[in-house]
């Protein structure tokens, strides 16, 4: 025997729990045997030993998964635990991690709940985007239930209470038993032909067989092609049949199906409230502003108006009018006064000032004064003005006087 191969313990376990891992049956197996050897540890995790008359196989509940577990396992028991097969690695041993446990009956109805719900997984009957949105303000709510019993009563005082003047159409169905799946379809397809705006099926909590007729293909394929929007209610927040994964919506009760479906009528009506004064503060607001708008135009238009146009013309004449005239008037006083000055200049130089002070002043026949002896000559008349008149001369002789003093330039 050739010794090139050799592994670790580790490596084989390793190897052996690769295998496991990949064999697609072990990952999700219901395996139904007698309960033994039952250890509720202090973790919270459950040990114990499945076996029937030909052999056992070690098993363990992790304290997250207890909610797969609603009953106390005692020795003795007969149940099925879903789970799956891993291999232990430290220990080298497999054991199986259980997920759910019920009691056996149950067991085979949860193997066959699981096979059905990979197989419509697969068709697509859950993806989101067959799924219809629900219609936020409906007039006319179609249930599918139990004509007595909490949930129709839960539905109807709900859904009357959000809205007084909701129109409720039940279709009394058979919700459990052989003949409920065909009941809940007829109600279905009944609703459907009454065109209401939304559907609830659905019916109170109970165990697997209770809520059976809910996982069946049939139900769930006139969920799925049903034309209104179909909201599913059944049981309580812990129980999940197949056809809420089909439905458009999933509600975990009765009542909470019935808020979802049916609008709060008193809401509604204060929010329209609050829109309306909302739109009535926002028109006023607007009115107020072209009232103010308008008012501006009016003094605008009034102000560029022919008539005021030419009345504000008039006023400007006037002021130009007024500013001339003042300016005119100081101008004349400033001339007046230049004038009383030159005057007085005047008179300082004035001939007949100086012809009254006993000075005369000569001119020739031709007008033309005579300041020097050189402008006259003998014969020559000479017109000179004294204070009170004229003297007529003729020149006899002309002598030019002596000494520089007398000489004109």
């Amino acid at each position: 025997m050739g010794m090139k191969n050799v592994y670790t313990v580790a490596q084989v376990n390793s190897y052996i729990k690769n295998m496991f891992t990949q064999d697609y049956l072990l990952r999700a197996v219901f395996v139904k045997g007698e309960v033994s050897n039952c250890k509720y540890h202090s973790s919270g995790h459950i040990y114990f030993t499945l076996k029937d008359d030909k052999g056992t196989i070690a098993c363990v509940m992790f304290a997250g998964n207890r909610a797969g577990l609603s009953f106390k396992m005692e020795e003795g028991q007969m149940v099925v635990v879903g789970g799956n097969i891993d291999v232990y690695e430290r220990d080298g041993k497999y054991q199986l991690y259980a997920k759910q446990i019920v009691l056996d009956g149950a067991g085979l109805l949860y193997e066959k709940y699981e096979r059905l719900k990979r197989e419509l997984e697969e068709m697509g009957m859950f993806a989101q985007e067959y799924k219809q949105p629900i219609p936020k303000y409906i007039k006319t709510l179609g249930v599918v239930t139990a004509p007595t019993g909490a949930a129709v009563r839960d539905i109807i005082n709900i859904a009357m209470r959000r809205n007084p003047h909701i129109q409720i159409i039940l279709y009394p169905a058979i919700v459990q038993g052989e003949h409920a799946a065909e009941s809940i379809v007829n109600g279905i397809h009944a609703l459907e032909l009454l065109d209401v705006d939304v559907m609830i099926v659905g019916r109170g909590g109970g165990s697997i067989e209770d809520l059976w007729a809910f996982n069946e293909q049939m139900v769930a394929q006139a969920v799925f092609d049903s034309r209104i929007p179909i909201i599913s209610a059944v049981g309580h927040e812990t129980d999940t049949t197949i056809i809420d994964y089909v439905a458009d919506l999933r509600a975990p009760t009765p009542s909470a199906a019935a808020e979802l479906a049916v609008f709060d009528y008193q809401q509604f009506v204060e929010r329209m409230e609050n829109y309306q004064n909302t739109l009535t503060y926002s028109i006023q607001n607007q009115i107020s502003k072209k009232q103010n708008e308008l008012s501006a135009y009016k003094l605008h238009l009034k102000y560029l108006s022919p008539a005021n146009q030419i009345q504000e013309k008039r006023m400007q004449g006037m002021d130009l009018e007024g500013k001339l005239e003042s300016v005119m008037k100081r101008k004349l006083t400033a001339k007046r006064h230049e004038l009383a000055l030159i005057v007085e200049q005047m008179k300082g130089l004035s001939p007949l000032d100086k012809l009254s002070q006993g000075y005369a002043f000569v001119e020739n026949a031709q007008g033309k004064v005579i300041h020097d002896v050189e402008q006259v000559k003998e014969q020559d008349l000479l017109q000179i003005y004294v204070k009170n008149g004229t003297i007529l001369a003729e020149v006899r002789k002309a002598k030019k006087a002596e000494g520089e003093k007398w000489q004109r330039n």
